[in-house]
C-alpha cells in the first residue's frame, strides 16, 4: 500500500491493528488457562469478550470511512503473543507465572493503548467523527484493563510471587 497522505497511513495502521485484535482473541483462552489466580483468569476471560468487541468496532471503523476492513500482520503483536506463549510454557511457580503472565499482558496493553490513542488522534485531524468515537470508545476500554491488571499485580500477584520458593 502506497501511503500518499494520512488517511492511507490512518487505514494501513488500523488493518495492522485488526490483525492485533484478532491475534488476541486467539491468545486470550491460552493465557486464561495458564493463569492459576481465579481473578486473573476471570480478567482474561473478560478481555477476550472486550478484544472480540473490538474487532467488531474496528469494522465499523472501516465501514465509516468507506475502506474495505483487510487486517495487515502485526508483526508487534506477533511477538508479544510469542512472548506470552513463551511465559506459559515456562517451568515456573504458579505465583511467579502469574506475575510473568500479568507483565506480558500489561506490554500487549500498552501497545494497544499507544496505538488507538494515534488512531483517534489521526481520526479527529482526518474528520472521521464515528471512526474517533469508536476508536476512543476502545482506547478506554484498553486503559481500564491495564489499570485493571496493575491493580491485581499491586495487590495480590506480585506479594505471592516474592513469598514464593
Amino acid at each position: 500500500m502506497s501511503l500518499d497522505g494520512l488517511n492511507d497511513l490512518f487505514i494501513d495502521e488500523l488493518r495492522d491493528v485488526l490483525s492485533a485484535e484478532r491475534q488476541l482473541v486467539k491468545a486470550l483462552p491460552k493465557m486464561a488457562k495458564a493463569a492459576t489466580l481465579p481473578q486473573l483468569q476471570k480478567g482474561f476471560e473478560k478481555h477476550l469478550g472486550q478484544t472480540e468487541t473490538h474487532v467488531t468496532r474496528l469494522v465499523q471503523v472501516f465501514e465509516s470511512i468507506g475502506a474495505t476492513a483487510r487486517a495487515k500482520t502485526c508483526e508487534a503483536m506477533k511477538g508479544l503473543v510469542e512472548e506470552g506463549a513463551e511465559i506459559i510454557d515456562e517451568d515456573a511457580d504458579s505465583d511467579v507465572k502469574d506475575a510473568a503472565l500479568i507483565a506480558a499482558a500489561q506490554k500487549v496493553e500498552h501497545y494497544e493503548i499507544a496505538t488507538y490513542g494515534t488512531l483517534a488522534t489521526w481520526a479527529k485531524l482526518l474528520g472521521h467523527t464515528k471512526a474517533l468515537k469508536l476508536l476512543l470508545e476502545t482506547l478506554e476500554e484498553e486503559k481500564a484493563t491495564d489499570e485493571e491488571l496493575t491493580e491485581l499485580a499491586k495487590t495480590t500477584v506480585n506479594e505471592s510471587a516474592v513469598n514464593s520458593k
